[in-house]
């Protein structure tokens, strides 16, 4: 792995295990920056400072490390959190729709939970998430979100490989080739 880019001051201990979860693909471990204080926090008040400019209503965060990063993102902010979870982990009564997408290594299956008390609708979504790899969970989760009358206002990431997408409109806090 090559850091191309990062707008952190802490030192970034990004660990990399080739071969993982399938052959042939180099997995990049941040768990390392949540074990520094410092750098979560850094993560955190970056990602809130992009979403407070885009205004968000809610913050997107898929399962599982986006919950940490969004959820986190959120509670500074005082906006919602919605957690995007994997097929299954959701009461089938609260499902509003499921989301189908390729992913590096395989297909993936998502659910959209039902708001309390709220709609989709005209609100403004700000999505959250690790790694911003090809692209295709983010792009799903936006899609279905337009689909249902939202505006996604805006995307960040921890850490962005470069060399498998081709995204301009992410805002990321570290970007990486794998090579």
């Amino acid at each position: 792995m090559k850091i191309l880019r990062t707008i952190l001051n802490n030192k970034l201990n990004i660990r990399t295990e080739n071969d993982f979860p399938k052959k042939g693909v180099e997995f990049i471990d941040i768990n390392s920056l949540l074990f520094n204080e410092n750098s979560l926090k850094e993560i955190v008040n970056k990602l809130a400072r992009d979403a407070r400019k885009k205004n968000a209503n809610y913050i997107v965060c898929p399962e599982a490390r986006g919950f940490l990063f969004g959820t986190a993102v959120a509670y500074k902010l005082g906006v919602k959190v919605l957690p995007i979870r994997k097929k299954g982990k959701l009461a089938p009564k609260t499902v509003l729709k499921e989301i189908t997408f390729n992913k590096e290594y395989g297909v993936d299956y998502l659910e959209l939970p039902k708001l309390i008390d709220d709609t989709y609708e005209g609100k403004n979504f700000y999505i959250i998430d690790d790694v911003y790899a090809t692209g295709n969970t983010i792009k799903a989760i936006s899609n279905a979100l337009k689909e249902l009358g939202g505006n996604v206002v805006g995307i960040g990431v921890v850490l962005n490989i470069k060399e498998l997408n081709d995204s301009q409109d992410v805002f990321s806090l570290i970007d990486v080739n794998e090579g």
